[in-house]
Formats: structure tokens, sequence, C-alpha cells
């Protein structure tokens, strides 16, 4: 790889997709099928789907048969499947070859492919097993390949999510895995550290997503185009805003008769929103990790809300102790245990809506097609904070003299 090329694969590396495909546009396409076939299978197969048609195809023309196919027959499969991730097949042999034969053919192969494993396939390509190099090595001459492979290999569906194929290989530990169809065709290979790479640039881009960052925003994004992937969700954001305090102007008047309650309003906020937030992270994380399984929606909506009934009957105690010592020094002394009974209704009441919220929110954006992280965090601050205070001006209102 010359200079030229590595700094722009370096600085291909640097970007989202979107400004990645609008420099790679304009560079000469030779340079560019170098530089996507370096990328991660998954960011190149990404960059590729955002390029224009015509220098993406004159990268394709560029770029060697085999990788060009396995590129135009990866987009054929969802995004962010194992589908994506393949790079084409290499050593493959029939099952009547020599060991002799087949050792003479790899030392041919390894001088232009990584070689980890053999594939043995009949005439219609359909996996039959799997040639480790030390077997084979040891393997007499003349011995064939089907006495010498591993029969019934491991593989991966190209339809299997990354999650599901995370989970599928955390205990194999190989190098690479072959993918077949369902009727055992191999298609194709995944190699372990690009498919970890791979979850991992998806599960970096969650905590952005929560807060209205898309996955493709990069430091080095420019200055108009990070406004314009931020900007809509802050405006969403200052609506739901708005929402929370017309909520606060409902009971103006009770905040002027009792001025303290100000005091304790960003307390009940704060500590609602921490328990959602909690709830949020780990309902994200049974989703990403492929723990929630279908149909235990419901035992995660429960538990979280009696994790919200318990943590609000325990701090708000604290919170009580703290208003009623808070009311006694103050000209509300005569109403301080109102008061104190009034911020533990409220917490406890603030703290099952949180956790339900958490828990409820990520699973209604499934539900509709959306991605769960995304904005969640914008959506769940809003429900807390209405929730929050509301409950505890609404109480007040009723039960304070």
């Amino acid at each position: 790889m010359d200079t030229n090329t590595e700094n722009l694969l370096n600085a291909v590396s640097e970007r989202g997709a979107q400004e990645a495909a609008d420099l790679l546009d304009k560079a000469p396409s030779e340079e560019v099928a170098t530089v996507l076939m370096n990328l991660n299978p998954m960011v190149a197969q990404q960059v590729l789907e955002k390029m224009d048609d015509e220098p993406r195809t004159m990268v394709l023309s560029m770029a060697p048969q085999d990788k060009a196919r396995q590129w135009i027959s990866n987009r054929e499969h969802p995004e962010d499947s194992v589908g994506w991730l393949m790079e084409p097949p290499v050593a493959t042999f029939r099952p009547d070859a020599t060991a002799r034969d087949t050792i003479e053919e790899i030392r041919l192969l390894s001088k232009k492919a990584f070689v980890t494993y053999g594939y043995i396939t009949d005439e219609n390509e359909k996996l039959l097993g799997l040639l480790v190099m030390r077997d084979l090595m040891l393997a007499a001459p003349d011995a064939r390949l089907k006495d010498v492979m591993v029969p019934q290999p491991f593989t991966l569906d190209p339809e299997m999510e990354l999650t599901e194929a995370m989970k599928a290989v955390v205990n194999k530990h190989y190098p690479v895995y072959p993918v077949c169809d369902k009727d055992g065709v191999l298609l194709g290979l995944v190699r372990g550290q690009t498919l970890f790479e791979a979850r991992a640039i998806e599960i970096s881009a969650q905590v952005g997503s929560m807060v209205g960052v898309k996955n493709e925003e990069r430091l080095t994004t420019p200055l108009l185009r990070s406004l314009r992937f931020r900007h809509p969700w802050l405006q969403v954001n200052l609506l739901t805003c708005f929402v929370a305090a017309a909520v606060v102007g409902v009971f103006q008047g009770t905040l002027d008769r009792l001025v303290l309650l100000a005091v304790f309003l960003p307390v009940l906020a704060g500590q609602s929103g921490n328990t959602g937030c909690q709830a949020l992270a780990v309902a994200l994380r049974g989703m990403t990790l492929g723990d929630l399984k279908s149909g235990e929606e419901r035992k995660l909506v429960i538990k979280e809300g009696l994790l919200g009934l318990l943590n609000g009957m325990l701090v708000g105690v604290s919170a009580a102790i703290g208003m009623y010592v808070y009311a006694s020094m103050s000209d509300n002394a005569a109403n301080a245990l109102s008061l104190a009974v009034v911020v533990w209704m409220a917490m406890v009441v603030s703290c099952v809506v949180s956790g339900l919220s958490g828990a409820l929110i990520p699973l209604a954006l499934r539900k509709v097609g959306a991605d769960p992280a995304t904005a969640s965090s914008i959506f769940l601050t809003t429900a807390t904070d209405v929730i929050s205070m509301g409950t505890f001006l609404g109480l007040a209102t009723l039960l304070v003299p």
C-alpha cells in the first residue's frame, strides 16, 4: 500500500459512513478498492451503500473479482447481519483430494490469501467438513480429505443478527467461521475478530443515539453536518421541556403559597430521572446482549416497577426527613409533617413510574420498528419530569392546607 492510499485509509477510518463515501467518491477507484478491502467488512459495506452509483461501479470493477462478487452478494442480506461481514471463501477442496495435492495447493494459495482452515465441499458447494492444518500435515500423503476432515463443522447463518452470532460463538473461540445458507452451501467466511469489531462499532453508537447523536457522526464530522444531525432532537427536547414547565404552571398558585416546594422540585426530578435511567440501561443491555427473550417483556416491566417502588419508599424516607427539617426551620412549621408525607408519597409514585418508563420506552420503540436506543433518554426525561413534578405539586395542593 503506497503512502497516498494509506493516508486515504486513515482519513476514511476517522469518518462516518456518509463522510467516508463523500471522500472516496472523489478518489481514484483503484485506491478506493484497496481502502475498502482494508476496512472492517461491515464498515466497508456501509460506505459502499453510501457511495454514488458511478463511483461504486468503478470501484467494483477495480476490486478483485471474488471480492467484488462478495460485496454485491453481501448487499442482499440485512444490515447488522452476518451476511454483511462475509469474505470470499478460500481453500475449498473436494473430499477425494489427497493430502499431498492439498498441501501443494495451499502453498500456492497462501501467497495471495491468509489460509486458516480448509473447507471440504461437494460438487454443489455444500459444506461437508472442515480441514485443520495440523491434521492435514500429520496425515499420510495419499490420505483422502474425507478421512482427515472434521465433519459437520459449526457454521453461521448469513441472516443471523450480529448479537445472535456473538452469543453463538462466545464459547467457540475459532479464528474463522464458515457461513452457509439453509441448504448447507458455503457462502463465505467471517473472521472472529471481524465479528466482534463490528458489534463493538454498533454498541459504541448506542450511547450517542440515546441523546440524538447519530452513529455516523465522528470527531471529524463537519460543523454544519453535526448541526443537522443534532438540532432536530434538541428541538424535540425543548418541546418536552415546555410540557414539564406547563405542568408546573398549572400549580403556580400552590407554589406561590408554599414557596419551599420549589426547593424540592429538582430533588424529585433528579431522583426519579436516575431511577428511570437505571431501568433504561438494564432494558437496553438486555436487548443488545439478547438476554431479553420474546415473551419476557412483562417480567422486565414488573421487576422494574417493583424496584422503583422499593427504592422510592427507601429514598422517600430520607427526602421526607429533609423536608420535615427544612419546613420546621421555615415559616411552614405547622405543615412540616404534611409536607414530609407529600414528599414521601411523591417520591414513591415518581420512582415507580420512572422504573416502568425506563423499561417500557425501549420496548415501545422496538415494537414500532424504531431503534430502542434512539433518543430514549429524551422521552424518559419528559416522563420522569412531568410525573415527578405533577405528583408532588398535585399532592401538595390536595393535602397541605
